[in-house]
């Protein structure tokens, strides 16, 4: 079936899959992905590059530094661009969490720090100018 249109084909492997629906660059990557154990179909840890997948098949992939939750809407039929790409797939993921970030207090207005401010600051913290 490698001619066959998208809607056809009911079967994929993981891999092609996962390069398909642009989750990560390469189809080698797909394959290191899935062998190293970062991709689980229907809550089952996957190894083999080979598993068939279909649609209805949740995938739990946990990317570098990130976990995707998505649920196979479509088989893909070639590499498109990413509008294409998602239509392969619904996003379950949990949106990401919002990280503060450490700030110094400063009063309102008072806008960025002097040259002798940071003169100060680097002196406070022993930060050497040089």
């Amino acid at each position: 079936m490698p001619n066959a249109p998208a809607a056809t084909v009911l079967k994929q492997r993981l891999d092609k899959w996962l390069w398909f629906a642009r989750v990560v660059k390469s189809r080698t990557l797909a394959a290191t992905l899935v062998s190293e154990g970062h991709v689980r179909v229907n809550s089952e840890r996957c190894d083999t590059p080979a598993k068939a997948v279909k649609p209805d098949d949740v995938l739990t992939i946990a990317l570098e530094r990130e976990v995707k939750v998505y649920k196979i809407i479509a088989a893909g039929s070639r590499r498109g661009p990413y509008e294409e790409a998602k239509t392969l797939y619904e996003d379950l993921s949990p949106p990401p969490e919002a990280k503060p970030v450490p700030m110094a207090p400063r009063a309102p207005g008072a806008g960025r720090p002097s040259k002798r401010d940071r003169r100060l600051i680097h002196s406070f913290t022993g930060q050497d100018l040089d």
